[in-house]
């Protein structure tokens, strides 16, 4: 099954942006060429770039504080297996600290070393890591792959908490739904939400249907247009009757 995942605000779209960045960037980093690394430093770039902001960390420990807060009143729940329960929790109050503690370390990550700062400064020119524009980057790219990695690793060692919360946060959103079979009548399917309780729409569509989801939602109601992909690359609709699975994340 493909998914789709559609946010239902700003919060939750930041959140999904930070968790494709990270994926690549471990992708990258667990490669060889220094063309991968290279890329790593890009996605590194964007990492800053989208998880820099103040109120980012604020929404996040506000989000961590919440999951906290919920979980806790299933400690009296007989149904509920404490030491699991308890594991979460931890894992929430271990995330929370970390990234309290972070401090501007993400804004400061780049400025305060003068390697990044002149491959950030150079690297959005097209062209403008070629080996006369900054010898120090091409020097360091002929660097084995193993010191190279080693370099990375340590230089983006504060982000780790970032990362880890913003897991925690997006795992916590998906374990607490199921996908449910909903028809999509002539292509369309729409539903009204309870205003505020759902964060993320999970789509999952069987790729041998061949159909792309148009998405639009807020806090009050979703949509789906299901589309097909021509021979040229043009969007049609899709007027079948297709049955999809659907979670409602809170």
């Amino acid at each position: 099954m493909i998914l789709f995942e559609h946010p239902f605000n700003e919060r939750v779209r930041t959140y999904l942006r930070l968790e494709h960045l990270f994926d690549r960037f471990e992708k990258l980093i667990g490669r060889d060429e220094a063309l991968d690394h290279h890329f790593c430093f890009t996605t590194l770039f964007e990492i800053i770039e989208v998880g820099g902001r103040t109120d980012l960390k604020t929404d996040m420990l506000k989000d961590l504080d919440r999951h906290r807060l919920h979980l806790m009143t299933f400690r009296t729940n007989a149904s509920v297996d404490q030491q699991v329960l308890e594991n979460v929790l931890s894992r929430i109050d271990s995330a929370f600290e970390n990234l309290n503690g972070l401090g501007s370390k993400i804004n400061q990550l780049v400025g305060e070393n003068d390697f990044l700062s002149s491959l950030r400064n150079r690297i959005s020119i097209p062209g403008g890591t070629c080996g006369f524009d900054l010898p120090i980057y091409h020097a360091w790219q002929q660097k084995p792959a193993a010191l190279r990695k080693e370099h990375i690793e340590r230089w983006t060692e504060p982000l780790e908490p970032l990362k880890t919360s913003v897991d925690m946060l997006l795992g916590l959103m998906r374990d607490n739904a199921s996908a449910q079979k909903v028809s999509a009548t002539a292509g369309v399917f729409q539903q009204n939400l309870p205003q505020g309780k759902f964060q993320l729409l999970r789509l999952f569509i069987d790729p041998a249907l061949n159909l792309i989801p148009e998405i639009s939602g807020n806090r009050m109601m979703v949509s789906i247009r299901l589309m097909q992909q021509d021979a040229d690359g043009r969007l049609q609709a899709c007027n079948n009757d297709t049955t999809l699975e659907l979670a409602l994340c809170s």
